[in-house]
């Protein structure tokens, strides 16, 4: 795996003290929801933001409920967005409900876009979206914001710290790119 690194863009230690950061964050804001006693929800986009989502969920010390979400947008060895489809059915008790929903990369922002606006439908109390790295693309801006931001990055494909290529790559701890002879 180390042979096909490229260039490591963000480090683990430096991966690890901004996820404590935004869990800071996080906690601050969250805690005045939970001292009125409204639902927290979770909602990690899976399975990218598996390993984000699991450090970041260790930072926040009060109830929570955590609920998975399966949307595809980069399919097999694709490098682009092919548009965001929903593959797994989104929970159906969000009404009233405080939703964060957490994502490894906002890239063109059609994934969350489509669980922003999937969500919204159900009338909670509010949505806010919380991604590791937001991709500053050649293109514009993407068509969804996320209200926490762990590192920008340049408009490069990305793996590692829970990001794939073909299911590969998602345990190297830091945020790299690849070869080409590897892609």
């Amino acid at each position: 795996m180390l042979r096909d690194i490229a260039n490591v863009l963000i480090s683990e230690e430096r991966i690890r003290d901004r996820v404590h950061a935004i869990g800071a964050d996080l906690a601050g804001e969250f805690s005045r929801i939970e001292e009125d006693e409204s639902s927290l929800v979770l909602m990690p986009v899976m399975t990218g933001a598996m390993v984000f989502a699991a450090d970041l969920i260790r930072q926040l010390p009060f109830k929570l409920k955590l609920e998975l979400v399966a949307v595809s947008s980069y399919p097999g060895k694709s490098m682009a967005s092919k548009g965001a489809m929903m593959a797994s059915d989104l929970p159906k008790d969000l009404e009233g409900k405080h939703v964060l929903i957490i994502d490894d990369i906002l890239d063109s922002g059609s994934t969350i876009a489509v669980l922003k606006s999937l969500i919204e439908e159900q009338n909670p109390a509010s949505v806010k979206v919380c991604v590791l790295l937001e991709k500053i693309r050649k293109d514009g801006p993407p068509i969804a914001k996320a209200d926490y931001v762990g590192f920008e990055i340049p408009d490069e494909f990305v793996v590692g710290y829970g990001l794939d290529y073909d299911g590969y790559y998602r345990n190297h701890p830091e945020i790299v790119t690849l070869h080409e002879d590897a892609l």
